[in-house]
């Protein structure tokens, strides 16, 4: 008997235990899960590189820009040696010239085959004029040559003198023909100083090209990130001198979970607390959300060790603002960037003061 009274109490405990379970698990999953305003990761203040580099293979002149250097869109940044380039130019420059005084060569000659052709035509209008004459003549003799009217030399001088007539007429048609032949001669010779005019053109736009090119600019307004190449070196083609740092692209990048990034919309706001400035916040927008996960990076602090792949975010700094702080912006500075999830709820107290409400330089 005892052993089937333990036996009960056994299966009630069981049932109890499941009951309980059950309870358990209904009670967790009938509570709305935790909503997630904000999400902060850890990450460097970071801008965009643009690299100044050679399109052609040559000595460097000059570099004048320093390290540190705040420069505009348009400035010199450096310049390579032209010299060849300039004396091919040249050579081009002469081409075009001698070209050219070809072309008006061709014309001339154009304009007397054209004269010669005027005059060709008018001889053979001549000519035919007096065939025609001459046959006239010969009919007329023929006729009184069958009245014997007239003697037969008669006849044999006017024949011979149609046959020197139709002679005569042939040979300023061959004549015409010629002239008409020297004409097109002449206009191809047109069109060949023309293309040469063409070719030599293009080459010394080619070379003139290549010495613009040869200065380097600066394509964006920025500051010199690393001067990578000293006067006097030679340098390849795409040779690296100068790289910029874009000030009016300046962002943080951190890595997020599944199940923030998924809440992040474009355009969501954000604040940068930086760690030498933990007393004002940097306002920022979201710019980009990777449609891939990633394994997190080393240098990413997470809160736990098992959030292995994350989602890539970048959160930029508004152009304006960093017009207002340009001198102050720095790549490399590490922070904390945090992003509002729902955009109506409020910032937490503890975040710091937004820097654009403060005056510039604090």
């Amino acid at each position: 008997m005892p052993s089937n009274h333990r036996k009960r109490w056994l299966i009630l405990s069981c049932i109890l235990v499941c009951v309980a379970g059950g309870a358990g698990a209904w009670y967790f999953f009938q509570i709305p899960a935790k909503n997630i305003a904000f999400a902060s990761s850890n990450g460097r203040i970071e801008a965009t590189e643009v690299i100044i580099s050679t399109k052609l293979a040559g000595r460097l002149v000059e570099v004048l820009a320093k390290e540190g250097d705040d420069v505009q869109a348009g400035q010199v940044l450096a310049k390579m040696d032209t010299a060849v380039l300039e004396a091919n130019l040249r050579e081009a420059k002469a081409a075009i010239a001698q070209a050219t005084s070809k072309k008006a060569s061709a014309n001339a000659a154009v304009d007397q085959r054209q004269s010669e052709i005027a005059a060709a035509q008018a001889v053979v209008a001549q000519r035919i004029s007096q065939l025609h004459l001459s046959a006239k003549e010969e009919q007329r003799t023929r006729k009184l040559f069958k009245q014997d009217v007239i003697s037969g030399e008669k006849m044999d001088v006017d024949r011979t003198t149609t046959e020197t007539s139709n002679a005569q007429a042939m040979a300023a048609h061959a004549q015409l023909q010629g002239a008409q032949a020297a004409l097109e001669a002449a206009k191809a010779g047109v069109l060949e100083a023309q293309a040469a005019i063409e070719a030599a053109t293009a080459q010394a736009a080619t070379f003139q090209a290549d010495i613009e090119d040869s200065t380097l600019i600066a394509p964006i307004n920025g500051r010199v990130l690393y001067r990578l190449a000293e006067p006097g070196e030679v340098q390849g083609v795409g040779g690296h001198v100068l790289t910029l740092l874009d000030l009016s692209d300046v962002y943080m990048t951190l890595f997020l979970p599944a199940e923030q990034a998924g809440q992040i919309a474009l355009g969501a706001e954000a604040r940068i607390v930086l760690d030498v400035r933990p007393d004002l916040s940097i306002p920022a927008q979201v710019t980009f959300v990777s449609p891939q996960a990633q394994f997190t990076p080393k240098a990413v602090e997470t809160h736990t060790e098992r959030e292995k792949l994350m989602f890539r975010i970048k959160v930029t700094i508004p152009p304006k603002l960093l017009q207002t702080y340009a001198k102050q912006v720095k790549t490399g500075l590490p922070g904390v960037a945090t992003v509002r999830l729902d955009p109506q709820a409020p910032w937490p107290k503890d975040m710091p003061p937004n820097i654009s409400e403060k005056k510039p330089g604090l």
